[in-house]
This record gives C-alpha cells, sequence and structure tokens, in this order.
C-alpha cells in the first residue's frame, strides 16, 4: 500500500462499491439464487473482504513495526481509520442531502 492514509482509506472506499456493484450484478442472474450457491458467494466473499481490508489497514502499519517504528505505525492505523470515517461521513452527509 501506499505511504499516505488517505489513499488506503480511499482504496477501501473503492472496494466496497466495487463489492456492491459486483452483489447487485449476481443478484440479477438467476441461477445464482439457489440456497448452496448463495452460501459458496457469501463465504467467499467475506473471506475476500477481510484478506483485502485486512491489506489495506494493516499492511503498512505492520511494516513500520517491523521497522521498529511503534509511534509511526500507531499514527498511521488512527489516520487510516479516521480518513475512512470522514469519507464514510461525507458519503452519508451527502446522500441525506440528495434524499431530502
Amino acid at each position: 500500500m501506499t505511504k499516505k492514509p488517505i489513499y488506503n482509506a480511499l482504496a477501501a472506499i473503492i472496494y466496497i462499491v466495487l463489492i456492491i456493484f459486483f452483489i447487485d450484478f449476481i443478484s440479477s442472474v438467476e441461477y445464482v439464487s439457489e440456497g448452496l450457491w448463495q452460501s459458496i458467494i457469501a463465504l467467499s466473499l467475506i473471506t475476500l473482504s477481510v484478506a483485502v481490508m485486512g491489506y489495506i489497514f494493516f499492511f503498512q502499519p505492520i511494516v513500520l513495526l517491523v521497522e521498529k517504528n511503534k509511534k509511526e505505525a500507531v499514527k498511521y492505523f488512527i489516520h487510516t481509520i479516521l480518513y475512512f470515517a470522514i469519507i464514510i461521513i461525507l458519503i452519508f452527509l451527502i446522500y441525506s442531502l440528495i434524499i431530502i
């Protein structure tokens, strides 16, 4: 990942949007509506999402920890989470304004 927490937060948002488009796409396919296939896809998607989000949020802080930069690692992780929260709040506010 990058050395800028804002880019990681944006990558997480983009990943979430892509997953939503994927879910919307597969829900329109008839054969996927069977229970077994839904379960397989859901579990696979959860596993993929945990791996991707773990990479986006934790890779750079872990690299910094290995390099003995504990303060920097914690700061980086907190900044990524804060940027992610700010982006989510902005999306929510924009969506709320559009709905009204």
